[in-house]
C-alpha cells in the first residue's frame, strides 16, 4: 500500500518524471489498488457511492484482476519507480482501462499513458482506437482529439453505470504528419 509520506513526496514535486514499462504480474496488487483509488476519488462527483462500489468490486478477485492485465498489452507509469497508474490495450485497437492515481492526477501520467498506448496500437496496424470513457474521462479523451460515438450503461455487479464509446483515427508508423 501506498503510505501517507510517499504520496505527500509525489504531490510535492512539480513535475515529477514519470516513466514507463510493462506489466509484470507482481503488480497486479498494487494496480488494484491504484484502481480502486482512481475510482473512489476521481469519480466521486460523477458516480454514486453505490456505482463506485460496483465498478471497485471488479478487482475483488485478484487472480482474475491480474489475470485480465495479462492478457492485454498493459503498460504501468511509474515515478521514482513506483507504480502511479496504468494503460491496458485492448484487441491492439481498444484502451480498455486507464487509471492513475489520484495523487498524480493532472500532471500528465494519463497523457504519457495514452501516448504510448496509441503508439502501439498504431504499430500494430490499427487505423483508429477507441475506449469506453467513464463520465470523469470524457473530457480527458475529447481533449486528445477523441470523438464521442455513443452513449452507454453498463452493468457492473448489480449497478448501472454510463460510459461514452470514443474514437480517435491513429496515423500509421512510418507515415508523415
Amino acid at each position: 500500500m501506498y503510505g501517507a509520506a510517499m504520496m505527500a513526496d509525489f504531490r510535492a514535486k512539480a513535475s515529477p518524471p514519470a516513466g514507463l514499462r510493462p506489466y509484470l504480474p507482481a503488480d497486479a496488487a498494487l494496480l488494484a489498488e491504484i484502481f480502486r483509488a482512481s475510482i473512489t476519488e476521481l469519480a466521486a462527483e460523477d458516480y454514486s457511492e453505490a456505482q463506485q462500489e460496483a465498478w471497485v468490486a471488479s478487482a475483488d478477485d485478484e487472480a482474475a484482476f491480474a489475470a485480465r492485465l495479462a492478457a492485454e498489452l498493459t503498460l504501468v507509469a511509474t515515478i521514482d519507480g513506483a507504480p502511479v497508474g496504468f494503460a491496458a490495450l485492448g484487441g491492439g485497437k481498444e484502451i480498455d482501462m486507464l487509471y492513475i492515481h489520484p495523487a498524480v492526477a493532472g500532471r500528465g501520467v494519463g497523457a504519457m499513458l495514452c501516448d504510448a498506448i496509441e503508439k502501439l496500437a498504431a504499430a500494430r496496424g490499427a487505423t483508429k482506437i477507441s475506449a469506453d470513457a467513464s463520465d470523469t474521462a470524457l473530457a480527458f479523451f475529447q481533449h486528445r482529439g477523441f470523438m464521442a460515438q455513443r452513449r452507454n450503461t453498463v452493468p457492473k455487479n448489480g449497478e448501472w453505470l454510463s460510459t461514452t464509446t470514443v474514437e480517435k483515427p491513429l496515423v500509421a508508423t512510418g507515415s508523415k504528419q
